[in-house]
């Protein structure tokens, strides 16, 4: 069964192409992400998937169209976008349930259904020390868990997240990752993701994208995908990618000079002189 597909998907910004002809699928309890240099289409192929921005091609959820944008979508995709709104001295607990508001009928109070996802959503996350706390006091962590636990109360189905640890430090990093890594398999979620750390993408996802220039130029395992070559390619960095017997892939920087990227640029440069010369000799 496949949860999202996406046929075709272009997005443009006043008439300015940003995604095009953009494909993927991914199943129940699946984690797909979407790696790529800045600029590369990440958060908008997110915003199309959530309905937040109009795009041409095909977007079907359990096989059949994608619904409307609302609240019918919110009910099958919650999307933790990576700057969130925080609003001030609100509840962790009456954060939370605003994930409940896609199911809450027009001036509709919450029920006791909303309050025991509500509060099976702040255990599964370990907010409940934290419940009574503003949310605008919590530290990055906290806060992220949070933000997390909001989109889990929502019970949809797709849980979207853009670069959900960027403003993390490492150990906050590998909780937020771990933390999803184990609600997705216990609620069966596909999760979609703009993986900012390559290494992170590599342990976690089951498949990665690669995007640049808002097209999708790789797609497969991490280890098909996040190689020296993509990464000096569509990244314009120097790595090595080293294949560890217990921990997996990891994606190590390199000093500058030493690597694929500074070789790709002079190849590049060779080109373009090889292709000027045979312009200049042509009658």
């Amino acid at each position: 069964m496949t949860a999202v597909a996406l046929t075709g998907i272009g997005v443009a910004y006043d008439g300015i192409a940003v995604v095009h002809d953009v494909d993927l699928e991914v199943g129940p309890g699946e984690w797909l992400g979407l790696i790529g240099p800045n600029g590369a289409g990440k958060t908008t192929v997110l915003k199309a998937i959530a309905g937040m921005v109009s795009a041409t091609g095909a977007i079907t959820m359990d096989g059949a169209a994608a619904p409307g944008p609302g609240r019918e979508r919110a009910r099958t995709v919650a999307l933790v976008p990576q700057t969130p709104a925080i609003p001030q001295g609100m509840s962790v607990t009456d954060y939370v349930l605003l994930g409940r508001t896609p199911h809450l009928g027009l001036l509709a109070s919450e029920s006791d259904r909303d309050l025991s996802v509500v509060a099976r959503a702040l255990d599964m996350l370990d907010l409940n020390d934290l419940a009574g706390r503003r949310i605008d006091t919590l530290s990055g962590g906290e806060l992220q868990r949070a933000i997390l636990a909001r989109a889990f109360a929502q019970e949809a189905p797709v849980l979207l997240l853009d670069e959900p640890t960027a403003a993390l430090d490492l150990g906050h990093q590998q909780e937020v990752f771990r933390l999803i890594d184990r609600l997705r398999a216990d609620r069966e979620l596909a999760v979609i993701s703009a993986v900012h750390d390559l290494t992170l993408a590599a342990r976690f996802c089951d498949r990665v994208i690669l995007l640049d220039g808002g097209a999708v130029v790789a797609a497969g395992s991490p280890r098909q995908v996040i190689t020296e070559q993509n990464v000096a390619r569509h990244f314009h960095a120097d790595v090595r990618v080293l294949d560890h017997a217990d921990l997996g892939l990891l994606v190590v920087p390199m000093p500058s000079g030493n690597g694929h990227a500074e070789r790709h640029a002079d190849q590049v440069a060779d080109d373009a002189a090889d292709q000027s010369d045979g312009e200049v000799l042509e009658p």
